[in-house]
């Protein structure tokens, strides 16, 4: 098995996730940025781990390293699934562009209709030929504005109801333990072991 895993994200607070619950196994985990490679791999796949295998692939073939992905999203069932494998582009403009235009098509859904999942499917693929997969969920709801600093993307109005809060009043550290990342790294790290 492979040592050095290049993971397929330049973004720190992953990175960061991803050499917590991998290190301890004996998995050393570098950034496409640490080996000074920029490469973009559209996202055509039909689901997270369709998205996330093609990202892990292509970073494979790229660098000849054993290669680290997900895909995430966050799924509104009021929305039929929305936004889906398409968060990140939801909308043309910033998270707070998106998070408004999600907030607008809620805005006549009652409370108990608000029901949303964030997503996370990793794919680790390694140079033998070996795939290891994991899915993670966290369920909450969606909050009628935006609340907290902390996070990206949707995590100001996806709120977790057993802290009372959405993920962006959460602390760094509560977030991870509850996350769906988190959730899919903590499966991940099982199958490793």
């Amino acid at each position: 098995m492979d040592c050095k895993i290049v993971a397929a994200t330049n973004n720190k607070n992953k990175l960061r996730e991803f050499k917590e619950i991998l290190s301890p196994l004996g998995y050393q985990i570098v950034s496409l940025k640490d080996l000074g490679i920029e490469i973009e791999v559209e996202e055509t796949g039909k689901t997270f781990e369709e998205n996330s295998m093609l990202k892990a692939k292509a970073i494979l073939e790229a660098t000849g390293m054993a290669s680290l992905a997900d895909d995430s999203g966050l799924e509104v069932d009021a929305l039929g699934g929305e936004p889906g494998i398409y968060s990140a582009r939801y909308c043309e403009g910033s998270d707070a562009d998106r998070v408004a235009f999600l907030l607008d098509k809620m805005k006549d859904v009652p409370d108990g209709k608000r029901s949303a999942r964030f997503v996370s499917a990793i794919t680790l693929m390694f140079t033998d030929g070996d795939i290891v997969t994991a899915r993670g969920t966290c369920e909450g709801k969606i909050a009628h504005e935006p609340a907290g600093k902390n996070g990206f993307g949707y995590d100001p109005i996806f709120f977790v109801e057993s802290y009372g809060k959405t993920f962006a009043e959460l602390s760094p550290e509560q977030k991870n333990m509850i996350s769906h990342r988190g959730n899919a790294l903590s499966e991940l790290q099982r199958q490793l072991i």
